[in-house]
């Protein structure tokens, strides 16, 4: 063989090969050829199983190997015979040549197939014979019969294990023997395959039903080994739903596993043609949802359970619920006359035909009324076929191959949905020129969708496809396209109103009303009262604008709404028209009335009386139908006609939003909340900012103000009009601003007052854990432990020591198991795992033994002080007893000595030794009881004693040998002699027998001659546990030492004094999935990553050194190596690389850190099940209740297991999964490799299968979910065909909707791919699902709201920052949020989700293109909405990952704020505007949308302040007014000018944060670490990111153009180069921060300010800080932003970026060209060019004043003089700011380049600017190390400085 050839083969075989692990050295799976089958082969599961097979047995066998491969070959050409299909042609030529061939040519000969049969018939016995098969089995089952707390748990696995794979490879042989044989004769295949063998074959392969996939429970084919199966819920919920008889029977062909018999799945099956495995899939759901329910209600004990009939009606009514509330709304009938008449098996078959619905309709998940709409129709069908008797086809399902419920069903609609999904244009579309997913769901909110009929009228308007968009318009002929649904998304800031109209009313009427007050100096006399009167026509006007708002804001709708709704715009219209007409018509002639002389004001009193009945009808029924004491009541008149008209022209009735009223006490609370709010903040506006203005309005609109320095257009004669506007804009700016403020403030104390009531921060220190361990053994069994019957008989009957004991009992394993969990995460060192470690309390020491951390150096202090003390025996105990640790370790020491000393010298024949143990501790205890243990014993000599005593068990801690049992006695005697001869005072003649004996035996030498060593492990324990008691001489105050372990500790201690529901035994609670959806993510660092140097010579995992070093020596310490050894020398064992890739994506945010989190759930539901079951039989038998709790192999218990799969499933959706396996991607292999180490872990994704028919390609799309096999690799458990592609909106939700068909159970978590979690907080998971039991107001909880921890705060200063702030809302905000406000939504993860309630309700998120950027807030809208209740809870924790550089926040933040601009469009906060009580609107108001309009209020408010300043300095208006304020000393008018500023207040935004430091972490540490925050310029921070969400929600609001952001959560140690960041900020902060200087520069220049240079500081500092912050803050936060050698080199890169012209293809970050094309991208429509065009008219201002300032002419001010500066700046301006906002016209006018070199020059100016300060502070070292403190930790600060010189300063060298 040539050299190649050897090469070639070599290869060939190693992709055949492949180990257990099923990884590489490095963890990466290496999948081989079997791994490589394309999924456009149908059958290719046999195919994978073969080649696997051929694998396996590849080193054994090559030929036989050759075989199976040539067999599969055969497979797939059969299937696939053109090649057509996605890579069928490259595997069927790699499987030709590489396999078949390469293997043939070992051989060295020809293949004669003749004889394959023989071989592999031969070869079948030998591997038979090889394993033993036969023995293989029966020693499993021996294994599994000696119970399960035979400690052979391990063995019994890995026998399963091999029992499992050597079934699966006889089978695969026996398998292709079989059809093989079918090739040639069958007297031949009788020769070949004997009987015998035949029986053989089949025994063996029925040897395999637990190899057939299955998900949870194995109902296809019953697992012998799964212990679910077994349960009696699960077996009555199968029998259940087996065929009964009303149902028409099966036709004989079809199909049924011989393993299990028909069920009603199979007919629904047969009759609409649903998929196989979605049946098998919802078959499963079914039957798990049943036996949850089932168990919630009693345990079944009868030999043959039955399902209770409520079990089943409370299934039926929680999935049906919706259908039954839609049926009522559209006043039909529902499929069943009344729902108590329907019988246990009709309720199951109406439940199972839902959820098969339900599973296959793909997007068509997205429209929940749609579902219903299918359902009863198809339940009609079903009732009409039972009624009949005749099992048929249904009519709307039936295809050319029978039935196919997707074909028929489903497709049609998908096509239309996907059709309009297309025509967004990729999200740049007008929301108004497509339909939504919204949109088509609302359709079926009217009698109109029965339109449709049944089946599909095909030609109906609703499913016609659009007409597909063009490049630029929608071409759509007459009926081709219908339109919106009830709502139109314009893209227009007057949503604001539009949907909070309510609010705006009241703020302006408040307004008005409180400066007619103040403008009447406060006096309430008639004429104030006739001018407050005036609020009437404010009110009905701004009605009157609200109802023109309805009818343009449903433009686009009206032909396809219904008419009713269209009705009640119009007659609002034309009601308020009127009305507005009327009172202002009153008003205006009761005015005048009132002024003639002599008049009685008849006008006025009838103006009066209107206005009062107006007003009383709308008290009177907003009192109604809001407040929820009177909603009863009002409801009691609704069959009056009068009635149901008034409040329907007052509401709008939708199919959701109705009932949204709360309870009346809930009501009251948040009413009184925002009652304090109001009053506080309408005392500020009106004392503080209208009361002032009031004087110095009337003079400047008295003042005769001639002398203007420009030619002024409004004020010269109209009483200084623009003065005027200058001084109450920023004042009415700030008024509509601080109401938020004074919500953030009122908020924030009344969060901090529910936090200290619900005991949070009650432990937040070491100390503090110390001090009240005692009490965490009976917090634990109040609130985490499942009620114990004897344990109340307990405590009242007053048995309080063995009350503890059992307690401390049951709390140590659960402490141990925590404790050890942070050892395997490497935040505890094996000493501090030893000293934190809880011991099994021994029944024969009256004591809770404590750990040793509680203990440690306590008997050293206890003995300094018996030692030194001259104080009574009283006096003496009562100082150790003063430290109750010291009391319990000198107690513990005295039981334990005895017990020990007592057993080794328990020798037979011998019993000196015990007597001496004996007579000594009946001495102590004699003089215990005479108190005379001073006289009695030389307490001076303690020391000797605990020496001898340290000595002796020092010794026996050890393996016995003859020479450590000599020196055992040897101590022992020792012992002996100083306690006799040193220590005893005793009279001895009292016992003198004894004493005699004693000392003749010690004479003769008879004396513990004979020890019986200690052999017994708990004995060897409680040595092991003295001698370290006895040598611990150091305190253990700090221990553990990391801060993590810490936290997690002191969280969870403190949660335990929290209130919380009661836990459920593990049986008994509520089931749960947690669903993660992940794209293409880190899932686990690989070595390169780590070991990748950014261009400072920084790696990742350098860096993750330095940040974590105890951490890095602990991981070094847990895989033997020691705490110095670097990377480099971990090398040389591939399993140490592993698990240092592990430890280093662990504290990441990466798939494998969320997963491992996550799987904590199911072990801490295993050692629950376990313990509770060990329970439950020590109850039976008569074990100790001490001696149960051991829980070693708690994870092996398969009953244990099975009761946590049953309750727990974890399902990530990797949407793009199978593309990573077939372009061989790592993330594919790192994916692998998770499901191998977490067996209960499910992969769901999207196969895309392409295939050729007729010369096109088609492709087909299928949601698939996978586990790991037992050999390690992939098994499809389920493949539902979908539609076509299922990503028709936003990624995220639809990756979530298509695999949300695979969850199960009760609730379900949604947990993002950066989080984490905690075995601890784990354990707390059963009483959180309880809250969904209990009151928490007048709806049911629907979603249950966690707090999280974000675990990123350590890595640099900006990640503290977020961390903070993430924090504060997370907890403090969101606290008040749900309770009393009653207005939480659904902010992202970690909430939990009542599942069934979302499920059958339209999903988890909305995922409609754009507007729902924000996916997962709108679940919350939806459950609100739909009745739903939000609630938080913060006694558990999950973990959650931040952005950590400025430019990931920044991206992070624009997201946000982008979501929160298309959030204001839409119809979910419209309706919620809309349809809350006042106060509710109110709270969601300013808690979503109204924060972000809130922060972009802020910003204009400055420029509002600065414009009316630059008017005031350009006009001279300012000057005069003051010098004349100074002459009138008026000095109210001078506050008023100087004090505008008082928005500057924002800085209460941060008492949130600083109130929750106070109160989780106490007083003095909340202020270090907020006075660290400023000095690490917190502040600097925050002002940029308020620039950030300005400019992303405003202009999303103007143009649109929100995406979601892929922000990357890596470490960021790497330099932001300059042009990087310039691109970033340029539009958002860096323009807008100029504009802020040119004002700053313009006022200083011409205005005039009475204090001089310190007025005019004090005035703009904050303006000043503000634009610093926005040009500076991205390069202050950026690493070596001041370095020298990153500034040249940034400098060059910037230069070469502006000045390089681009062309076709080129990035923006390539060239500047392209990048100012990408940022003008988002102004594309009529309306945005207009827009941007008015805002460029503000820069008009600043040509018009600085010419006038110029004094061309003197001292003229006509429009002449301004005509001239033409010539100079209107070019300028035209060409730049308005001319890029109208780009096609410019272009078409042979302009655009000239505008484009204006742009260069303007952005190289700017970027000058900003550059040329960061060039300065670069000459000074000491500013980068400044930086580089600032910016990370000191550790990190200190191994950058070494990196650098170790590295030479290699990333410089090139300069």
């Amino acid at each position: 063989m040539s050299r190649a050839e050897e090469l070639w083969e070599r290869l060939v075989r190693a992709a055949l090969r492949r180990q257990r692990s099923g990884a590489d050295a490095y963890g990466r799976v290496d999948g081989g050829i079997a791994a490589n089958v394309p999924s456009s082969l149908a059958n290719n599961r046999d195919i994978d199983d073969i080649l696997r097979a051929a694998d396996e047995i590849q080193d054994q066998d090559p030929n036989v190997a050759r075989i199976l491969c040539e067999h599969a070959y055969w497979l797939a050409q059969n299937l696939d015979p053109n090649s057509e299909g996605r890579g069928v042609l490259q595997f069927k030529t790699g499987l030709m040549s590489v396999i078949k061939q390469k293997l043939a040519k070992r051989e060295g000969g020809t293949i004669d197939r003749s004889q394959d049969i023989a071989r592999l018939q031969e070869f079948y016995k030998q591997y038979r014979e090889k394993n033993n098969v036969d023995k293989l089995r029966e020693d499993e089952m021996q294994l599994r019969d000696s119970g399960v707390f035979s400690g052979k748990l391990g063995e019994l696995e890995r026998k399963t294990v091999k029992r499992k794979r050597v079934f699966a490879t006889l089978k695969v042989i026996g398998n292709v023997l079989v059809q093989l044989t079918k090739e040639v004769s069958p007297e031949e295949a009788e020769r070949l395959i004997p009987e015998e063998l035949k029986r053989v074959i089949e025994s063996d392969a029925a040897m395999t039903e637990d190899l057939v996939a299955y998900n949870i429970i194995p109902l296809d084919a019953p697992a012998r080994t799964n212990a679910i199966g077994f349960f009696p819920e699960v077996r009555a919920a199968s029998s259940a739903i087996k065929y009964f008889r009303g149902l028409p029977k099966l036709p004989a062909d079809f199909s049924v596993p011989p393993t299990r018999s028909a069920d009603m799945f199979d007919f629904l099956h047969y009759t609409f043609g649903f998929q196989k495995d979605n049946v098998s899939s919802q078959r499963e759901h079914v039957v798990h949802l049943l036996a949850n329910e089932q168990s919630r209600l009693r345990i079944l004990e009868e030999p043959e359970p039955i399902l209770d009939e409520a079990a089943v009606q409370n299934v039926f009514m929680k999935s049906l619920e919706n259908y039954i509330n839609w049926s009522r709304y559209l006043a039909i009938l529902p499929v069943w006359n009344n729902s108590e008449d329907v019988s246990k098996e009709k309720k199951l078959l109406f439940i199972s035909l839902y959820f098969l619905i339900w599973g296959e309709a793909s997007n068509v998940r997205f429209l929940p009324e749609c579902l219903c709409y299918i359902f009863h129709h198809m339940g009609r069908e079903l009732e009409e076929i039972l009624r009949q008797q005749v099992l048929q086809r249904a009519n709307s399902c039936v295809s050319e191959n029978g039935a196919s419920f997707l074909d028929q069903v489903i497709c049609p609609l998908y096509d239309v949905v996907a059709a309009e999904a297309a025509n967004n244009d990729n999200g740049r579309a007008a929301h108004s020129a497509w339909r939504n997913y919204d949109d088509f769901n609302e359709y079926f909110w009217s009698l109109r969708c029965f339109e449709l009929s049944w089946p599909w009228r095909k030609s109906a308007s609703f499913l016609l496809i659009p007409t597909p968009r063009s490049m630029k318009v929608l071409k759509s002929g007459g009926s081709e396209r219908r339109g919106k649904t009830s709502f139109v998304e314009h893209r227009t800031f007057l949503h604001l109103y539009h949907s909070f109209h309510r609010l705006w009313i009241f703020l302006i009427m408040m307004f008005q009303g409180l400066a007619v007050i103040g403008f009447n100096d406060g006096q309430f006399d008639s004429k104030t009262i006739r001018e407050l009167l005036s609020l009437g026509p404010t009110y009905v006007v701004m009605k009157f604008i609200q109802s023109v708002l309805d009818i343009l804001m449903m433009y686009g709708a009206y032909s396809t709404s219904r008419r009713v709704a269209v009705s009640r715009i119009f007659l609002r219209f034309i009601c308020f028209s009127l009305a507005s007409v009327f009172i202002c018509f009153l008003y205006v002639k009761a005015l005048q009335e009132e002024n003639k002389p002599n008049s009685e004001s008849i006008l006025f009193k009838i103006y009066v009386v209107v206005l009062a009945i107006y007003a009383g009808l709308h008290v009177s029924l907003s009192i109604v139908m809001r407040i929820p004491a009177c909603h009863h009541l009002g409801s009691l008149f609704d069959n009056w006609p009068l009635v149901r008209f008034i409040k329907w022209m007052h509401q709008e009735h939708y199919y959701v939003g109705r009932g949204m009223y709360e309870r009346t006490s809930d009501f009251l609370k948040y009413m009184i909340f925002w009652l304090l709010v109001l009053g506080c903040k309408f005392s500020f506006a009106y004392f503080i900012q209208i009361k002032p203005l009031v004087k110095p309005t009337r003079q400047v609109i008295d003042m005769e103000i001639t002398n203007y320095s420009w030619h002024d257009f409004v004020s010269k004669h109209n009483h200084n009009a623009l003065t005027v506007a200058s001084l109450w804009a920023p004042v009415f700016a700030m008024y509509l601003l601080d109401i938020y403020i004074f919500y953030t403030v009122i908020s924030a104390v009344l969060g901090f007052l529910l936090g200290a009531r619900d005991r949070l921060g009650e432990i937040r220190s070491l100390d503090a854990v110390h001090k009240l361990f005692e009490g965490f053994p009976e917090a634990f069994m109040d609130t985490l432990h499942v009620p114990l019957p004897n344990r109340a008989s307990l405590r009242s009957s007053g048995q309080a020591l063995e009350k503890n004991k059992e307690d401390a009992a049951h709390f140590a394993p659960f402490w141990n198991e925590i404790i050890k969990n942070l050892r395997e995460e490497d935040y505890i060192t094996n000493l501090e795992m030893e000293l934190l470690q809880m011991p099994q309390t021994s029944g024969n020491i009256p004591l809770v033994q404590w750990p040793l951390f509680l203990l440690a150096s306590k008997i050293f202090l206890a003995k300094d002080l018996a030692i030194e003390s001259r104080d009574s025996h009283e006096e003496l105990w009562d100082r150790i007893s003063r430290d109750d640790y010291m009391k319990y370790a000198v107690q513990e020491c005295y039981y334990t000595i005895e017990v020990i000393l007592t057993a080794i010298l328990d020798d037979e024949g011998n019993d000196e030794g015990r007597k001496w143990v004996e007579r000594i501790y009946e001495d102590i205890r004699g003089s215990i009881g005479k108190k005379n243990i001073h006289n009695d014993f030389q307490l001076e000599k303690l020391a000797l004693v605990i020496q001898k005593v340290t000595a002796l068990m020092g010794v026996l801690r050890e393996d016995h040998t003859p020479e450590l049992e000599s020196g055992a006695i040897k101590a022992v005697q020792d012992l002996y002699d100083v306690m006799h001869y040193d220590v005893l005072n005793i009279n001895m003649r009292d016992n003198y027998e004894t004493w005699n004996l004693l000392s003749r035996a010690r004479n003769q030498g008879r004396l513990f001659q004979k020890l019986k060593w200690p052999r017994d492990v708990k004995l060897r324990l409680q040595i092991r546990r003295l001698y370290s008691l006895l040598t611990i001489k150091d305190s253990a105050a700090n221990i553990p030492e990391n801060l993590e372990a810490r936290r997690r500790l002191q969280f969870f201690t403190n949660s335990l004094f929290m209130e919380m529901p009661v836990a459920k035994p593990v049986r008994e609670m509520l089931s749960f999935s947690v669903f993660t959806p992940y794209y293409s993510e880190i899932v686990l660092y690989s070595m390169s990553d780590l070991l990748k140097k950014n261009e400072d010579g920084i790696s990742t995992l350098f860096y993750l050194q330095k940040i974590y070093p105890d951490e890095w020596k602990n991981f070094l310490a847990r895989i033997g190596r020691d705490e110095n050894a670097s990377e480099s020398e971990l090398n040389d064992n591939p399993n140490d690389i592993l698990e240092l890739r592990f430890w280093a994506s662990y504290r990441g945010q990466t798939l494998a850190r969320t997963v491992r989190g996550m799987m904590y759930y199911r072990k801490a539901l295993m050692l629950q099940a376990y313990l509770e079951r060990m329970m439950a039989g020590d109850m039976e038998s008569a074990i100790s209740k001490y001696e149960v709790m051991d829980i070693q192999g708690f994870e092996l218990s398969p009953e244990a297991r099975a009761q946590a799969d049953l309750k727990f499933t974890y399902v990530v959706t990797c949407q793009i999964y199978g593309k990573q396996k077939e372009e061989r991607k790592p993330e594919a292999a790192d994916i692998a490799l998770l499901m191998q180490r977490n067996e209960a872990l499910r992969v769901a994704f999207i196969d895309v299968v392409e295939t050729l028919k007729d010369g096109k390609v088609h492709t087909e799309y299928y949601s698939k979910l996978v586990k790991a096999d037992i050999n390690g690799k992939d098994q499809e458990i389920y493949s539902v065909k979908l539609p076509g592609n299922p990503k028709l909106g936003e990624g995220k939700p639809e990756n979530q909707n298509h695999a949300v068909i695979f969850t199960r159970g009760n609730a379900m978590q949604t947990i993002d791919m950066n989080q984490d979690n905690y075995f601890e907080e784990a354990l707390k998971m059963r009483n959180l699902l309880e809250e969904f039991h209990r009151d928490h107001g007048i709806h049911a909880p629907t979603i249950l709201g966690v707090r999280e921890h974000v675990f990123t705060g350590s890595v640099s200063s900006l990640a503290l920052f977020m961390s903070n702030q993430e924090t504060s809302f997370v907890t403090l905000g969101q606290r008040v949020l749900a309770k009393p406000l009653k207005v939480r939504m659904h902010y992202g993860h970690p909430d939990v989700f009542d599942r069934v309630f979302h499920i059958t309700r339209g999903g988890i998120s909305k995922a409609s293109r754009v507007i729902n950027i924000s996916e997962d807030i709108y679940a919350g809208f939806n459950s609100t909405l739909r009745q739903g209740n939000i609630t938080h809870h913060e006694y558990i924790q999950v973990g959650k990952g931040r952005d950590v550089g400025l430019n990931q926040i920044a991206l992070f933040e624009g997201k946000v704020a982008g979501g929160n601009g298309e959030q204001v469009l839409s119809r979910d906060v419209y309706r919620l505007g809309q349809l809350f009580d006042f106060f509710r609107m109110i709270s969601f108001f300013f808690t979503t949308v109204g924060y972000y309009f809130c922060t972009m209020l802020t910003v204009l408010t400055v420029y509002i302040f600065l414009y009316g300043r630059a008017y005031l300095a350009f006009s001279g208006v300012g000057e005069t007014i003051q010098i004349r304020a100074r002459i009138l000393n008026n000095t109210a008018l001078s506050a008023a000018l100087n004090a505008q500023f008082l928005f500057q207040i924002g800085v209460f935004t941060a008492v949130p944060m600083v109130l929750g430091f106070i109160l989780e972490q106490g007083f003095l540490r909340a202020l270090v670490s907020f006075v660290t925050m400023q000095f690490q310029l917190c502040t600097v921070f925050f002002t940029f990111s308020l620039g950030t969400r300005t400019h992303y929600f405003g202009r999303t609001i103007l143009h649109g153009g929100a995406r979601y952001q892929a922000t990357g959560r890596g470490f960021v140690v790497r330099h932001i180069k300059f042009s990087e960041n310039y691109r970033l900020y340029s539009r958002s902060h860096f323009v807008k921060g100029m504009e802020v200087v040119l004002l700053l520069v313009v006022y200083l220049a011409y205005g005039y300010n009475e204090g001089g240079a310190i007025g005019y500081i004090l005035l703009t500092v904050s303006s000043w800080f503000l634009a610093i912050s926005w040009l500076f803050a991205p390069y202050l936060f950026n690493p070596s932003g001041f370095e020298w050698q990153k500034t040249v080199e940034d400098f060059r890169d910037w230069t070469n970026w502006l000045l390089y012209r681009g062309g076709i293809g080129v990035k923006g970050e390539e060239s500047w060209e392209a990048w100012w094309d990408e940022e003008l991208a988002h102004i594309r429509t009529l309306r945005g060019r207009l827009l941007e065009s008015i805002l460029s008219l503000r820069f008009f201002m600043f040509q018009f004043g600085i010419v006038y300032k110029l004094h061309i002419q003197g001292s003229n001010t006509s429009l002449t003089v301004y005509g001239f500066s033409w010539a100079v700046f209107a070019l300028l301006i035209i060409l730049f700011k308005i001319a890029v906002a109208w780009k096609p016209v410019v272009k078409k006018m042979g302009l655009w380049k000239s505008v484009r070199s204006i742009g260069r020059l303007y952005d190289a100016g700017m970027g000058m600017l900003i550059f040329i300060p960061i060039a300065l502070f670069s000459w000074f070292p000491f500013i980068s190390t400044f930086q580089t403190r600032l910016m990370f930790n000191q550790a990190f600060s200190r191994g950058l400085e070494i990196s650098l010189i170790l590295a030479g300063n290699n990333p410089n060298s090139g300069l």
